[in-house]
């Protein structure tokens, strides 16, 4: 039990600095005159994915085991699985629960180009780190040209995002500043920021040991708890901001949080997976894979056709995430 409540522990600290993160890194976008909707879908974004990200550098980079990478990659295919079946389930299900209040009822409208663009984007991006996992290791040249792709089509992400607005929020929406509730001043902006950064790695650190330890504990393998507790514990909490947007017909907004952090799971989080192991997925981590891809190609499918996104489409992820958990208990995906 004490391995247990040690990696309770350990997602408390992450979520905690993630918390702290946001909200420091939304009042940073304020006070550098960052377009709202930039704040929003990448700075928000990349904060809400920071602990999925810190988890498997911490645990590539410092464990030097097999344990840590397997952890590694399990936390990097895990993130851009939930976002794209659970997390999209999730929002479908919120859509249906407030349909009285909505004017266009279970229709969600969120910005057509801003939708089709995120989407269409995390399925080439992801898909190429996925070939990626396949080539063979005397090939390593191709898999560092693909992770610098990776890594420099998030960027153009980032530069479109930035040069578009994307007016989906308002300064009334934006909480007060956790550090300076006051007059929220930049230094201690910054200090909040790396103080919420410092919580993460430690706490990520402390929650690699943890699953390990609970791992050989129980028998289960390292790469299954990975890609299930990781994104569900560290990144599933704060898209349910999703589910408030969408209550308040805010539907760009909800759809934008999730559809943000996933172009950045696929894209510059699996760049560093590549880099820093030598990227040979398995059948397992090639069916979450795919399951995440179709569940995205799904609700693009419908947006495309209908201009829209239906509750039903949206809660269709919930299939494909079904799906992977039952891969686990049959012993697929070990």
């Amino acid at each position: 039990m004490g391995s247990i409540a040690w990696l309770i522990i350990a997602l408390g600290i992450i979520l905690a600095g993630a918390e702290i993160f946001v909200n420091g890194i939304e009042w940073l976008g304020k006070r550098l005159n960052l377009s709202e909707g930039a704040v929003g879908s990448v700075l928000a974004a990349v904060g809400t994915a920071l602990p999925e990200t810190i988890i498997p550098i911490i645990a590539i980079v410092f464990t030097h085991s097999p344990e840590g990478k397997e952890i590694g990659v399990g936390a990097i295919l895990g993130a851009p699985l939930m976002l794209a079946t659970l997390a999209m389930f999730i929002s479908g299900i919120a859509v249906l629960i407030f349909k009285s209040r909505r004017a266009h009822g279970s229709k969600v409208l969120a910005d057509y180009s801003v939708m089709s663009r995120d989407l269409g984007f995390f399925i080439i991006v992801y898909a190429t780190a996925v070939i990626a996992g396949m080539i063979p290791v005397q090939f390593r040249w191709g898999q560092i040209l693909i992770a610098a792709l990776l890594a420099l089509s998030y960027c153009w992400y980032v530069y479109i995002t930035f040069s578009e607005e994307r007016d989906i929020s308002s300064d009334h929406d934006l909480p007060v500043c956790y550090f300076d509730r006051q007059k929220a001043r930049l230094p201690i902006i910054i200090f909040q920021v790396l103080f919420a950064l410092l919580l993460i790695v430690v706490g990520a650190a402390l929650f690699v040991d943890s699953v390990k330890s609970v791992a050989a504990l129980y028998g289960v393998p390292v790469f299954v708890l990975a890609i299930i507790i990781t994104p569900i514990a560290t990144e599933l909490p704060e898209k349910f901001n999703s589910v408030i947007w969408i209550s308040r017909e805010k539907d760009t907004l909800a759809l934008g949080n999730i559809t943000g952090a996933m172009v950045f799971q696929s894209s510059l989080i699996p760049a560093f997976g590549i880099l820093l192991t030598d990227w040979q997925l398995t059948s397992s981590a090639l069916l979450s894979a795919l399951l995440a891809l179709l569940s995205a190609g799904v609700i693009l499918f419908e947006l495309k056709t209908k201009k829209h996104i239906s509750a039903l489409y949206l809660m269709s992820g919930g299939i494909f995430y079904l799906l992977f958990l039952l891969a686990v208990l049959a012993g697929f995906i070990r």
